[in-house]
């Protein structure tokens, strides 16, 4: 490993980690895939292992470790050949957990961020509409203040844990008029009168629970708003960055796990009287593949170093997701093609692998929505700025 980044004790941590994905994770994964949902045990060894709480305060059960951890885990959970699974545990951790942790009170601290760190509760970040995806400030769903409650009304979709977790933290406009500086944060608990769910049908990520989730005159307490009234926008925008760079992080790995897959089966496979790794059509297509992991991966490690130090990285983190996630499509690809016939049968790893990483281009912000963003910054010197000084 890297010393510029990895001491010994994330060495040790890496080793641990795996041990623990190989003997309590992977045995279940078929099954997982199969029936579209995680079972709950899973998550309660991660919280008891401390996983789940990873960069979290103490104060709540956390371990207030330095993001290199996240990147073990991040890269280890890519290898346990059910991307939908490892994309359970993420958004768990770093997509609904983050809102909690940096808007949330201290009530809603104690209520929702430390059962989620300890796994006693699964959270979801509701953002996505039928028709504002990546499009945030189009959304439609709203929350109008009544007295002691937020009623809310409107619908999510593509939200993962979107039927099975436990609490929903939910965007929405609490004063339309004023477009995207008019969008709040709350929490949401799962039994509220009003919330529904149906759980979609995908190409890929087949063990999430990847759900549309429907807001009927729900009534949300006063203290569940998370923040500022009206300051979702810049608090979404400034937690991207983070997201962003996870889905690079993962990306780079999915394609070494895929590289190290096929160059094993190609030092095994002969065709023609000599392994298929002599074949110079293939060892220049690996050796490409390779370079380009390793560019991103190497990238992906500097970016996390300077978020690590407390530095503003949006342009980076979305370079970062934008290349990593076609780096990891073309690599796992051509690695499947490796393979042949068998590459194209279930048995092996690399056909869930190509349907899963399909989804790198397209959540926490198509890559069409990314090339825009990079253009503001390049070409129109737009200078997001964060929510609040980091």
């Amino acid at each position: 490993m890297d010393k510029r980044y990895f001491s010994e004790e994330h060495n040790l941590f890496r080793e641990s980690l795996k041990n623990f994905l190989k003997k309590e994770v992977v045995p279940h994964v078929d099954k997982w895939e199969k029936d579209g949902a995680i079972e709950r045990f899973i998550w309660k060894k991660f919280g008891d292992m401390g996983y789940l709480g990873l960069t979290y305060p103490v104060k709540y059960g956390g371990l207030e470790l330095d993001l290199f951890y996240t990147v073990i885990l991040l890269e280890e959970l890519q290898k346990v050949n059910s991307l939908g699974f490892a994309a359970a545990i993420w958004a768990h951790m770093y997509l609904a957990m983050t809102h909690l942790n940096k808007e949330g009170d201290e009530r809603i601290k104690e209520e929702y961020l430390a059962p989620s760190i300890a796994g006693d509760k699964i959270g979801c970040l509701c953002i996505s509409e039928p028709f504002a995806g990546s499009d945030v400030s189009g959304m439609r769903t709203t929350a109008i203040k009544e007295g002691d409650y937020y009623v809310l009304n409107g619908s999510k979709t593509f939200i993962t844990n979107g039927v099975l977790s436990d609490y929903l933290v939910v965007t929405a406009k609490t004063a339309p008029e004023l477009g995207n500086k008019g969008i709040s944060v709350f929490v949401v608990d799962r039994e509220t009168s009003g919330v529904s769910a149906v759980k979609l049908d995908k190409l890929g990520w087949r063990a999430s629970d990847t759900g549309e989730i429907a807001f009927d005159n729900v009534k949300i307490p006063v203290e569940n708003l998370m923040g500022e009234e009206g300051k979702g926008f810049p608090y979404i925008m400034q937690h991207f960055a983070l997201e962003r760079l996870i889905m690079g992080i993962n990306a780079h790995a999915r394609a070494e796990y895929a590289l190290d897959y096929a160059i094993d089966y190609m030092s095994e496979r002969t065709a023609f009287g000599k392994q298929i790794n002599q074949y110079q059509a293939l060892r220049h297509k690996i050796a490409e593949r390779s370079a380009e992991m390793t560019m991103c991966k190497e990238f992906n490690y500097s970016v996390t170093q300077r978020l690590n130090n407390g530095e503003y990285v949006v342009k980076e983190a979305t370079m970062s997701k934008m290349l990593s996630t076609k780096m990891a499509d073309e690599t796992i690809y051509d690695c499947l093609q490796m393979l042949g016939g068998y590459g194209f049968m279930e048995d092996y790893p690399l056909a869930r692998l190509f349907r899963d990483s399909r989804c790198g281009p397209i959540g926490g912000g198509t890559s069409e929505i990314l090339k825009e963003i990079l253009s503001k910054i390049i070409i129109d010197k737009k200078d997001y700025k964060p929510a609040v000084e980091v």
